[in-house]
């Protein structure tokens, strides 16, 4: 048989330049100790900060500590199988978690696997959890309203898109209940709305849930869950997941709004984890490095610049005191950072105001630039009655006799606390409460007995909706109480008392 040499030549030739080489290289280290949620590698000479790590047994880490003769390295997931001397390879990546439409309506764990029992994330695209917020040169002022539906919150301490509203109180004072009314309120809104639980009761978790299905919230909102069983590694990484989960709809233009329940129990997780990698301890045993554990999460809330499509990511972290002790070191920090503080007041919350916001010491930093033109116009004076109410209530308490401007200060303030009242997980319209308010400021309120400012609200927000449909929707559509408006509204006022009101 004759060998055809030019034909066989041609082949090799071909082989050799369309052969590549693919060479798979890592770095390999040993595992030298275990537990807790962290590991001690030998080895990985070539591991940066913050790189991810894989395990033998499939278990997924990040370098922490980069020390002399090892590293240190905390564990994502269960860390019970991993044990000394199994090996660990680099990968070359930072922590991603998966974002897209894919996850909106969906309990996922912080590594963005669904625990809701439904199918997997099908989204083929990731986002880095922890990244570099946006610069000054990318932002615009904050000056779009993010509507709540708590009356005392959208017309006292207005929040606006882009913004970072901390929500501090002690311990079953109704910080959550604020934060899933403000998620309920953005219904039809086209806002994304991402719900971070860090280091709650999976039972606490699971009835929010139900209650954002009820309201049909879960339609526009992630839950994210690090619960209190979960380790340490989940607890600290989730409120960046939830973040870089909202990123990617923020930069398709979009609004969307976080919230960080709560960020104190993130601290304590990572107060752990230096402690176990044994980083010194500074202030109640924190680590020196945890202000930039949260202002690096915080300052990505922003709203962004028309060029970059105007997007904007809300957020509203919330912090537990101890007996009200705001001046303790995490409640500092993140005051610090925020842009204002809602604060609930256990007083308040046990005598019945719900929510229980003390006006006194909460504040939004960006103020009536976050607010409709119409509350802007009759939520001046009310600030001003509530401050003047509990100045002269501490007055009144000393037994001392009022003049008649007093006493008539003293009641229309006590009927603009009852009248701030409102029912958990009912938030209400822009139009409702625009009319609720200036019904208490313009004083006709004065002759309704105290008892019964509840009753008088939801009667005239039947009567105002049925009789007066037109200036209610110019109202809601228009944000604005022009003179037409209010004509309209004190012509529903006057007639509602007058005809159907029943003293």
């Amino acid at each position: 048989m004759a060998i055809n040499v030019a034909e066989i030549t041609g082949v090799l030739k071909r082989e050799i330049e369309a052969y590549e080489q693919k060479l798979n290289v890592s770095d390999v280290g040993t595992v030298l100790e275990v537990g807790d949620g962290i590991a001690r590698i030998y080895g990985l000479r070539g591991a940066m900060a913050g790189e991810l790590l894989s395990f033998q047994n499939g278990a997924m880490g990040q370098v922490f500590n980069l020390e002399e003769d090892s590293i240190g390295a905390v564990i994502f997931g269960d860390y019970t199988h991993i044990k000394e001397g199994d090996t660990v390879q680099t990968t070359g990546r930072l922590l991603e978690v998966p974002v897209g439409p894919a996850v909106i309506g969906r309990v996922v764990n912080p590594l963005g696997e669904p625990i809701d029992g439904g199918p997997a994330i099908a989204s083929s695209e990731t986002r880095k959890m922890d990244i570099i917020a946006p610069g000054i040169a990318e932002r615009k002022p904050v000056n779009e309203p993010l509507q709540t539906g708590i009356k005392a919150v959208d017309s006292m301490i207005p929040i606006g898109r882009g913004q970072r509203q901390l929500i501090i109180g002690d311990r079953k004072t109704g910080k959550s209940a604020i934060a899933i009314d403000a998620i309920i309120a953005q219904k039809h809104t086209g806002v994304k709305c991402f719900y971070v639980a860090v280091g709650q009761k999976e039972s606490t978790v699971a009835s929010i849930v139900e209650v954002l299905k009820a309201n049909g919230a879960m339609d526009y909102t992630t839950v994210v869950v690090a619960g209190a069983s979960d380790p340490a590694p989940l607890q600290y990484i989730a409120p960046y997941a939830g973040t870089a989960m909202a990123e990617y709809f923020m930069w398709k233009g979009e609004a969307t709004l976080v919230v960080y329940d709560d960020l104190s129990k993130q601290a304590a997780a990572y107060r752990q984890l230096s402690l176990l990698l044994r980083r010194p301890p500074g202030r109640e045993a924190y680590p020196g490095d945890v202000f930039y554990l949260h202002s690096r999460l915080l300052e990505r809330a922003v709203k962004l610049s028309a060029e970059l499509g105007g997007g904007s990511l809300t957020a509203l972290p919330i912090i537990e005191t101890q007996e009200g002790e705001v001046s303790a070191y995490i409640p500092t920090n993140v005051i610090s950072i925020t842009d204002g503080q809602i604060y609930l007041e256990p007083e308040l919350f046990f005598s019945g105001v719900r929510p229980a916001i003390n006006v006194g010491v909460s504040v939004s930093r960006v103020g009536g630039n976050a607010q409709t033109k119409a509350m802007k116009k009759i939520a001046g004076s009310l600030r001003l009655d509530l401050a003047a109410y509990r100045e002269l209530e501490a007055f009144s308490q000393l037994g001392t006799e009022l003049d008649a401007d007093t006493q008539k200060r003293l009641d229309r303030g006590a009927r603009l606390v009852e009248l701030l009242k409102q029912p958990q997980f009912r938030p209400m319209k822009v139009s409702d409460e625009v009319a609720v308010i200036y019904a208490g400021t313009k004083g006709y309120l004065d002759e309704v007995p105290v008892t019964r400012i509840g009753e008088f609200q939801t009667g005239f927000l039947e009567y105002a909706a049925a009789s007066h449909t037109e200036t209610m929707n110019n109202i809601e559509s228009q944000k604005e109480l022009t003179d037409a408006n209010e004509a309209g509204l004190k012509k529903a006022l006057e007639e509602y008392k007058s005809r159907v009101w029943k003293k």
